[in-house]
């Protein structure tokens, strides 16, 4: 089943949650403790076949300093214990222990994110400075799951960060949430690899090129920030998203249809959590000062792809940034992706910046 499909079907149950959310608010707190059941249920059995060494690695305080630590480079240190050290019974407990935290989408889209990196170890032919490993993502513990407390789920590696904070047996907060693509698109079949034409993020990206060529001279005007994509999303890597004022075109400034295609991004990043989540996400969209109309559109670079590009969709509780400017390992420009949700009222659970 295609990304897409499992997306539609997600949808489809994000339109009755967010109903519900928005009828009766205070339900949040009880719907988003149906995941991290899950999600304690799952940690917990992944733990036990870990053996002491293994165990030590995997687990550390809640309040260790590492757990606001998190990137997407590849990195030789990282905190956790990596897929290629666990046995496969291990590996299965450490998947389904991913596939608690986020939606059916998600987890294809995170699995598939981790087979790209075989492609780059064909294509670099062990030439590049960097592991290439579709093993080498890293599970970390923080605190001890349950009903009470507070405790934390870190999975990491090259182009995959999701970092989750569970308090007194509810999910309450799930960024950031980072996801990249090299190659975005999947130019070449290789035995045992994403199949040629694999595009793992294209919703994140086809929809927003549809957005930004919806708009007429004078909107996109409004909506373009730079001529040139920007090189990076901001802030890579820090504890909290930049505080800086929202920029390019408000929501409520953009014709009806494109108004559903920013609605259909948001969609995109949202679908990959839980439905309890991503409802809430919506919820809280709508509960803001501004709502939806408060939503700002940026874009930077080319308006076609194949060429450097850059979008921004932030409203007042969430920030989304997308940059595609990178090639990928055999020289296709703008074909390496990266992306975020970050939560502006404070990741990791924490006080926001400013």
């Amino acid at each position: 089943m295609s990304l897409s499909v499992f997306r539609l079907r997600h949808l489809a149950t994000l339109a009755v949650m967010g109903a519900l959310l928005v009828t009766a608010g205070t339900l949040t707190a009880k719907l988003r403790q149906g995941p991290a059941d899950s999600m304690a249920t799952a940690a917990a059995a992944w733990l036990k076949t870990l053996d002491d060494d293994q165990r030590a690695l995997a687990t550390k305080p809640f309040d260790d300093g590492s757990r606001v630590g998190w990137h997407f480079i590849p990195k030789n240190d990282r905190k956790g214990v990596q897929l290629r050290d666990m046995s496969e019974a291990q590996q299965q407990a450490a998947r389904r222990l991913l596939r608690s935290a986020l939606s059916e989408a998600g987890y294809e889209t995170s699995t598939t994110i981790m087979a790209l990196e075989g492609i780059l170890n064909v294509h670099e032919a062990g030439r590049g400075a960097n592991v290439r490993d579709p093993l080498r993502y890293y599970f970390t513990i923080f605190g001890t799951p349950g009903e009470t407390g507070s405790w934390g789920l870190s999975v990491e590696g090259h182009h995959l960060s999701y970092n989750f904070t569970v308090r007194d047996g509810a999910l309450v907060d799930t960024t950031p949430q980072f996801m990249g693509a090299n190659p975005a698109v999947v130019k070449a079949s290789l035995e045992g690899m994403p199949k040629k034409g694999t595009q793992v993020l294209r919703d994140e990206e086809m929809l927003a090129f549809e957005l930004i060529n919806s708009l007429d001279d004078a909107a996109r005007g409004k909506a373009m920030i730079a001529e040139e994509a920007f090189k990076e999303i901001r802030a890579p890597g820090e504890e909290q998203a930049p505080v800086e004022p929202m920029v390019g075109i408000r929501y409520a400034q953009l014709p009806a249809a494109s108004q559903k295609l920013v609605q259909q991004i948001v969609d995109a990043y949202c679908s990959l959590m839980p439905a309890e989540v991503a409802a809430e996400r919506l919820e809280l969209i709508a509960a803001s000062k501004a709502g939806w109309d408060g939503i700002h559109f940026a874009w930077a670079g080319a308006l076609k792809p194949g060429i450097g590009h850059y979008y921004r969709i932030e409203g007042e509780t969430f920030l989304i940034e997308f940059v595609n400017v990178q090639p990928d390992a055999e020289g296709n420009v703008a074909n390496h992706i990266h992306c975020v949700w970050r939560d502006k009222t404070g990741d990791f659970d924490l006080p926001a910046a400013g």
